[in-house]
């Protein structure tokens, strides 16, 4: 299918620091990785920003390591893609200068703006109808709103908007462009018709300013361009190097876990979780509690983000001065349904059920059941219960999952990986690479390179090939605890459903 000689880099630019991985063709797996880590610029009014040149300077860095530490000759890498975090506005102006530092996922100082835009489109309904997603905070479009309402001056400068993964390749291949699933994220593109919204830029800035400052779309199988002279040079690259389209965090991780296909449903547990799936159509819900993205390997991805998975147990684990091993010791040792013990993980508020202002609540207490063995059951019960309603969001828009691909800290836990195939019926598995952001961009980087070479691989064929499942995590539901957990299931919806008037709601 490829020369056996042929290796891929993947870089993962994240929020905490960058990521890199080496793909070799002929050895059928990564061969190198590298990592380098920056600070967030932080202030009391929830702004949290990084600069971009931080990002670069990692992904210097990062490259520098992999082409040195692996022992492989750089002429051989034939393309780069890259991942990076969703949602954060890179502002240039006409020069391809950074005007100011970047506003991040994470940034919640544009709340003013999100009702301000979704106002001036007509409302919330309206604004589902021309997107096929809300204007969350975390979004991009309240952030250049921000921008224009601040800082008037930089905002006259603007020339482009671009996502953070758009300005990696920008620095790369000098080109300003964008793909489809990354922009998903920006609350101001249409996901149906994969094109900006003239209606929501409209909302942002009625002059029309924004709309000429906007890059154009490559597919997600084309390059973003070629990487620079000066980058070759510098690192020993040919000429002929291409970067792949790239693509947000989440959709990059779909790839890196073989998520290309109907039927497969990554669920990462996390500090946060998120679920998602492949589907070959738009997929919009009509609650809003989808957030609606193109996928970044040709299709759609609807995810479904929650906001309190390990740091749940983080925080039992805390509370009683436990190790991790311990932690699942404690929980192992009794039954589902943690003897009564029943707790709703709102602990950073959430996002799926949309209650932002919530707070955690643990129900079901007798003077029997307050051990710590029944605590860190609840709490690995009731994260997991939280994922459940979000796989219940997607199944509810024609999302079935025939195999559950499990990523993040908490996929390490036998225990919770069993937990998750019980309360979700469905069989659960590894990927052997634990980077599967970094892994996913180098896998895209592959399938782009195929398509320049003028070969017609399919994605679907990549990552079959080189996405590796770790078969001693495979679990399948114990059709016993299944039935129980079902019950215990509903009970959480219903101790939901009357704590809502106090969370909210």
């Amino acid at each position: 299918m490829v020369m056996a000689d042929q290796l891929y880099i993947g870089i993962d630019s994240g929020t905490q620091g960058t990521k890199g991985v080496l793909l070799s063709a002929q050895a059928g797996e990564l061969i190198g990785e590298s990592y380098h880590g920056y600070e967030l610029i932080e202030n009391e009014r929830g702004g949290r920003e990084q600069h971009p040149d931080s990002w670069v300077e990692a992904c210097e860095q990062v490259l520098s390591d992999l082409l040195s530490q692996s022992h492989v000759s750089p002429s051989e890498v034939r393309a780069i893609g890259v991942s990076g975090q969703q949602h954060g506005m890179v502002p240039l102006d006409r020069h391809g200068k950074v005007i100011r530092p970047a506003k991040l996922w994470c940034d919640t100082e544009t709340t003013r703006q999100c009702a301000t835009i979704t106002s001036r489109a007509g409302g919330q309904e309206a604004v589902l109808k021309a997107i096929g997603n809300q204007v969350a905070v975390g979004f991009t479009a309240s952030k250049v709103l921000w921008l224009r309402d601040n800082d008037p001056e930089g905002y006259e400068r603007l020339a482009t908007v671009l996502l953070p993964h758009d300005y990696i390749n920008f620095w790369l291949t000098g080109e300003r462009v964008t793909e489809f699933g990354d922009a998903s994220g920006t609350a101001y593109f249409d996901v149906v018709h994969r094109c900006w919204s003239e209606t929501l830029l409209e909302a942002i800035d009625p002059s029309g300013k924004l709309s000429h400052c906007l890059p154009g779309f490559v597919a997600a199988d084309e390059p973003a361009g070629r990487v620079r002279k000066e980058i070759c040079e510098r690192f020993g690259l040919s000429a002929d190097v291409v970067v792949s389209s790239g693509g947000g965090d989440n959709m990059m991780a779909a790839i890196g876990t073989g998520n290309v296909v109907p039927g497969v449903v990554t669920a990462s547990l996390g500090t946060s979780g998120t679920i998602y799936g492949y589907s070959d159509r738009p997929v919009v819900d009509d609650s809003a509690e989808l957030a609606s993205f193109c996928s970044s390997s040709g299709g759609w991805l609807p995810l479904v983000c929650t906001m309190n998975v390990t740091v749940t147990t983080e925080l039992v684990r805390s509370l009683f001065g436990l190790s991790l091993e311990e932690l699942n010791l404690l929980a192992e040792s009794v039954p589902p349904g943690a003897e009564g013990l029943l707790l709703l993980p709102y602990f950073n508020g959430e996002r799926t059920p949309p209650l932002p202002e919530s707070t955690a609540n643990l129900g079901g207490m007798t003077g029997l059941n307050m051990t710590p063995q029944n605590f860190c059951r609840a709490a690995m019960e009731g994260a997991t219960f939280g994922l459940r309603y979000g796989l219940e969001v997607i199944r509810r828009n024609g999302i079935e999952p025939r195999q559950i691909r499990l990523t993040g800290g908490g996929a390490k836990s036998g225990l919770w990986r069993q937990l998750v195939a019980d309360i979700f019926s469905c069989e659960v598995v590894c990927v052997q690479q634990e980077e599967a952001g970094a892994a996913g961009a180098a896998l895209q980087a592959l399938w782009c390179a195929e398509k320049v070479a003028g070969r017609q691989t399919t994605l679907e064929d990549i990552t079959a090939q080189f996405v590796a499942l770790d078969e001693q995590t495979r679990c399948e539901p114990d059709q016993g605890s299944v039935a129980r957990y079902e019950e215990l299931y509903a009970s959480y919806l219903s101790y939901d459903q009357a704590l809502r008037p106090l969370n909210g709601a």
